[in-house]
């Protein structure tokens, strides 16, 4: 049984209830054991245009499903939510699902690279982590979620709603 943390986000249509599904899909198969609060984020484009902003969460899950099966699951969880398969890259979406964190493992092949490449660098991913796995270790850079998420800060990340949020019964944090 592997501890895997996920990064969620949408910025289309409900967003929260978007971000609500994705997680009751996840639970159909997959054990949430926390969810972290509900932020709203400024959007990040690759060409600085602007774009509606993310509601943006973090969950961990436990799963007994190898990082690539894992990564397809959460891929056909976004396709089941409304997102297309080949949706362009850092373009408006109604969900995203990023695999984080596989315990201390390190991944890399060309489908999947983990721990997420970008994840020391993004507020809107470290925040919310931070707040469900604040002691964790990055298996590559070896320093705290909580270190990481203080030296990026938290320019932009605002808090929507506290715990509970995400509707599911017993596994939140809490």
């Amino acid at each position: 049984m592997a501890d895997v943390y996920i990064a969620l986000g949408a910025n289309l249509g409900d967003r929260e209830a978007n971000l609500r599904s994705a997680l009751r899909a996840i639970s159909g198969s997959e054990r949430v054991v926390a969810v972290s609060s509900l932020f709203e984020t400024e959007a990040v484009t690759l060409d600085g245009s602007e774009g509606p902003p993310y509601y943006n969460a973090a969950c961990r899950i436990e799963t007994e499903l190898e990082p690539l099966p894992l990564l397809r699951f959460l891929q056909s969880v976004e396709r089941q939510i409304g997102r297309p398969a080949e949706a362009r890259r850092w373009a408006p979406r109604l969900i995203d699902l990023d695999l984080l964190l596989y315990g201390s493992d390190i991944v890399e092949t060309d489908d999947l690279t983990v721990p997420h490449p970008l994840m020391a660098e993004r507020p809107f991913v470290l925040v919310p982590l931070a707040e469900i796995a604040a002691g964790l270790v990055h298996p590559v850079l070896n320093r705290t979620i909580a270190d990481l998420a203080e030296e990026a800060g938290d320019a932009g990340v605002r808090r929507i709603t506290g715990e509970r949020w995400d509707g599911l019964t017993g596994d939140g944090p809490g």
